[in-house]
């Protein structure tokens, strides 16, 4: 049976580059090794493509030779967008194109934040002609800002906390004063555009709510700030397309004063329950919740949506979509799906197929606008 050859781009150039170190490891190993040749590429923090073979010779040797998180080096290489051939360059350190370079089927863009899934890369991919794992541009786009997230969801009658938004030219004495009028204290401050709770902080009053926005602003040049529910952290899996399932709902208990960057990846402190001690009609309802709000969002493939549960007030609201949840052995989205029965490596393939059957859709329309008769 021929290979899938599989193209696994990791690294890049937010500041969840580490996390997606690891998070590609864990998917190499899911990936059946007679039915995937898999192609490790890190993208560098400057954002140079290098064929990473100390990985690849890593994957080739088999599950037990993978390390915790692949090493971003190896010869330079780029992204060739030509559409309908699908390959990488080798270039040399002067950027010039080196003989030989590699054809491949499908891309999974295992690249958290911003340069990765934000819609940057599956923009490439779509003038590349490439088949690639996940949402589109525009689920990859509404999915990462936060601010365009929360007015999808408002436009389509998705609860939400109540929150508050500023450009950085913005985010001034004013901006503080609404803040502190309409959101009150304790509230928690964000980038618009991160992932992995990478730049939040929670704000006690008007001084640390300062201090919180300059954090956020060095991240992205929008801040959001959301009222802080006193609920339960619950989150949902959502796979497929037509239509979308939505899996066991999980809960987080945080070990730190919420769910922090160093809670998820750097200790062991938070609790993940699977399934979440939820009712029938609470978990049939946060699942129904967790599809609208992944529609919402024009979300396609998978995604993970997380939630706050006021019991005996407000019910559930959706804190946000992530289009492109970690994949590390202690992620969510991997472990919701494989307690709703699909274990990693069929969720693997699910995902890869799906990739393989939107391009060909999409090519067949393509076809059809320029008058060619469907293939």
């Amino acid at each position: 049976m021929t290979r899938t050859r599989v193209l696994l781009l990791f690294g890049g150039r937010s500041a969840e580059h580490d996390v997606s170190r690891v998070s590609a490891v864990a998917v190499a190993r899911a990936l059946d090794p007679e039915r995937y040749d898999v192609v490790p590429v890190g993208i560098t923090k400057e954002g140079r493509w290098l064929l990473a073979e100390e990985a690849r010779a890593a994957i080739e040797q088999g599950p037990d030779a993978l390390p915790t998180a692949f090493e971003v080096g190896g010869p330079l290489v780029a992204e060739l967008p030509d559409p309908g051939r699908p390959e990488l360059v080798s270039l040399d350190a002067a950027g010039d194109v080196l003989p030989g370079g590699f054809a491949f089927d499908v891309v999974i863009p295992m690249l958290h934040g911003p340069y990765g899934e934000d819609g940057t890369v599956q923009g490439l991919l779509e003038l590349a002609g490439v088949p690639y794992v996940g949402s589109g541009v525009v689920g990859s786009a509404v999915g990462m800002d936060k601010v365009m997230m929360k007015r999808a969801f408002a436009a389509a009658g998705v609860p939400v906390a109540n929150w508050l938004a500023a450009r950085e030219w913005d985010a001034d004495a004013a901006f503080l004063d609404e803040v502190e009028a309409n959101l009150g204290f304790p509230c928690f401050v964000k980038p618009a555009n991160m992932g992995s709770s990478v730049g939040v902080s929670k704000a006690l009053d008007r001084p640390t709510l300062e201090a919180a926005v300059a954090t956020a602003l060095v991240y992205d040049e929008w801040v959001v700030v959301e009222e802080a529910v006193a609920g339960r952290e619950i989150e949902v899996a959502v796979l497929g397309d037509r239509p979308p399932e939505a899996s066991l709902p999980g809960e987080v208990v945080p070990g730190d004063e919420f769910y922090s960057y160093a809670d998820k990846y750097e200790g062991d402190a938070a609790q993940l329950l699977i399934p979440a001690p939820l009712g029938d009609a609470e978990t049939a309802a946060v699942r129904r919740m967790a599809v609208d709000a992944f529609l919402s969002c024009r979300c396609e493939a998978m995604a993970r949506v997380d939630f706050f549960y006021e019991e005996g007030g407000r019910g559930f609201v959706v804190n946000e979509v992530n289009t492109l949840p970690g994949f590390t052995p202690i992620s969510m989205y991997p472990m919701l799906w494989e307690a709703s029965g699909v274990p990693y490596p069929a969720l693997m393939d699910r995902l890869v197929a799906l990739a393989v059957e939107r391009h060909e859709r999409r090519a067949r329309r393509a076809g059809r606008q320029r008058g060619l008769p469907d293939a």
